[in-house]
């Protein structure tokens, strides 16, 4: 942690008293998906490079062939992949697995609830906090009545998937996208609402998040936010509780969801999406960059560093 905060401008003197200084990650999916899908890199070789290039963590794909539950389904098992990450000099953010054959409003409560168990006791053996979900279902437009059976039907999910997480420590996040069905500001807010768990919250995603308030994939009437990222930022400040930075200029990747641009070549005021989520980001302990579906991440992925740790250096304030 000291290195952590020497790297963002905290003096020795003040380094006590700096408690909540965001650590910086990587989502592993970013040399497993889209571009790098034909040829995609090892964990092991992901956990190289971001101990090369100067981040704090990962932030695991639980997609293979990055680890999946079922592949590290005993203690010795993932002691062994927590050294080889430990040895990488880093830790871990949050696990993302794969849920595809388990989307939450379309599915068996008890079918859910397989697949999140699946996943705890992984996270449990991992020492991970953080356990991310999406709807899985594509933004298809639905009839009012279909609609409220799957909205129920996944707020339930969700409830249930939280409080079962909740025995390991492990917190269920969120990650709205346009993408996945319920994308609309209203959508999200009803189902943060919906949810009946204080186990239970939203991953911003700095990408989504603008591409989504610009109307992207939405069904329906669009429900489109002027200040785009920031604007949202600031509906969702009180039930955030973990952060994806990438940019965008609203574009979709292979018209399904958002493009996630290297940094100052988007659209997005990082500054003023921090602004607005105040204390929901700056007290956080990790801050993730995603780079999914870029293709050249390996390049990118490098300057990012600089300037994620110049952004946490400007907003926290030791």
């Amino acid at each position: 942690m000291k290195k952590v905060l020497q790297s963002v401008g905290i003096s020795e003197a003040n380094i006590a008293t700096a408690s909540n200084v965001p650590k910086l990650s990587f989502g592993s999916w970013a040399f497993s998906f889209g571009p790098y899908s034909n040829a995609p890199w090892s964990f092991h070789e992901v956990c190289s490079y971001l101990s090369k290039a100067g981040y704090d963590g990962v932030e695991i794909n639980g997609f293979r062939p990055h680890p999946h539950p079922e592949d590290f389904d005993s203690n010795s098992k993932c002691a062994k992949l927590l050294d080889m990450i430990s040895d990488f000099g880093l830790d871990i953010s949050g696990y993302a697995p794969d849920f595809r054959n388990a989307p939450p409003s379309e599915v068996s409560n008890k079918d859910y609830l397989r697949e999140i168990e699946l996943s705890r006791i992984f996270c449990e053996r991992m020492g991970i906090r953080t356990l991310r979900v999406d709807s899985v279902s594509p933004p298809n437009e639905l009839d009012k009545a279909e609609y409220e059976v799957r909205f129920d039907r996944m707020a339930k999910a969700f409830t249930a998937a939280a409080e079962r997480l909740r025995q390991s420590e492990v917190k269920l996040v969120w990650e709205f996208e346009p993408g996945f069905w319920l994308n609309k500001p209203s959508e999200v807010l009803r189902m943060i609402e919906s949810v009946q768990s204080n186990n239970f919250g939203i991953l911003f995603d700095t990408s989504h998040a603008y591409t989504s308030a610009a109307g992207r994939r939405q069904t329906g009437e669009k429900e489109i936010l002027a200040g785009r990222a920031a604007e949202f930022a600031t509906i969702l400040a009180p039930h955030t509780t973990h952060l994806h930075l990438i940019d965008s200029v609203g574009e979709l990747h292979n018209e399904e969801t958002s493009e996630h641009l290297p940094f100052g070549t988007g659209l997005i005021d990082f500054d003023a999406v921090i602004e607005n989520l105040g204390k929901s980001a700056t007290s956080l302990d990790w801050w993730t960059v995603d780079f999914c579906f870029w293709p050249t991440a390996e390049i990118d992925g490098l300057t990012a560093v600089p300037f994620v740790r110049d952004l946490i250096k400007k907003h926290i304030h030791a």
